[in-house]
């Protein structure tokens, strides 16, 4: 394996776009929210070895949640907290704490504004400053689901008249606010497990620690996004 040049001899760090061209693709099983593709792709791109492989990968429509972030009034003075809620996941059987999250179901919504929907759908917010906090892919090895974590800042709660009628896991889904520090120990300390909130959080941490510079704009570039089986990543 060719040795990768130290920091100082090569570009900055980041994943390579280098698409494999899959030879024959098939959906074996059709979801209400993600289907599931098989894909028979040879790995080396310059299609030199013997024989192709064939890989089963869900394909999803992709996501965004949201860290929002105020600063409060407590008895031991002004402390940011984050906007937390408490969803049943029936696949691992728990109630977990999440940032607020949502899938990108409505067709030619934008990555901000399916965020804005979803802050209000599921936490009864609205928020004047936004920014890119992180984004990630949440299982590479056998999904395409992709998430961008955005940051709300100036955030306000909406009126009764406007809230959002929840139904089904997030029918009863409590809100709080937690004080960032103590959120971070709890990812820490392996009590909270939900991906979004950790990325989030442990983001939120080295964003504050550089003093807020690394913030990127709210439409900054996305990674890649896949729109079915055997399709090409965009370029």
């Amino acid at each position: 394996m060719p040795e990768i040049p130290a920091a100082a001899g090569r570009a900055p760090l980041r994943d390579l776009h280098v698409p494999r061209k899959v030879k024959k693709a098939k959906t074996v099983f059709e979801g209400r929210v993600w289907d599931i593709a098989r894909e028979t792709f040879r790995l080396d791109p310059d299609e030199k070895e013997v024989e192709p492989i064939t890989r089963e990968l869900m394909v999803h429509p992709g996501a965004v949640a949201v860290l929002a972030l105020r600063t409060a009034m407590t008895g031991a003075g002004p402390q940011e907290q984050v906007a937390l809620v408490r969803q049943y996941r029936h696949p691992v059987g728990m109630e977990l704490w999440e940032i607020p999250a949502g899938l990108r179901d409505v067709d030619g919504e934008a990555l901000h504004e399916v965020a804005v929907r979803e802050l209000h759908e599921e936490a009864d917010l609205r928020a004047d400053e936004w920014h890119t906090l992180v984004d990630y892919f949440t299982t590479p090895g056998g999904s395409t689901e992709a998430i961008r974590v955005f940051l709300a800042r100036k955030v306000r709660e909406v009126g009764e008249e406007e809230r959002f009628a929840r139904t089904d896991e997030e029918a009863a889904m409590p809100l709080a606010w937690v004080g960032v520090d103590e959120v971070v120990d709890a990812v820490l300390d392996g009590r909270v497990h939900n991906p979004s909130t950790v990325v989030a959080v442990l983001a939120l941490q080295a964003h504050r620690a550089r003093g807020w510079r690394r913030l990127r704009p709210v439409d900054a570039p996305f990674v890649p996004d896949r729109q079915g089986p055997g399709a090409d990543w965009p370029a």
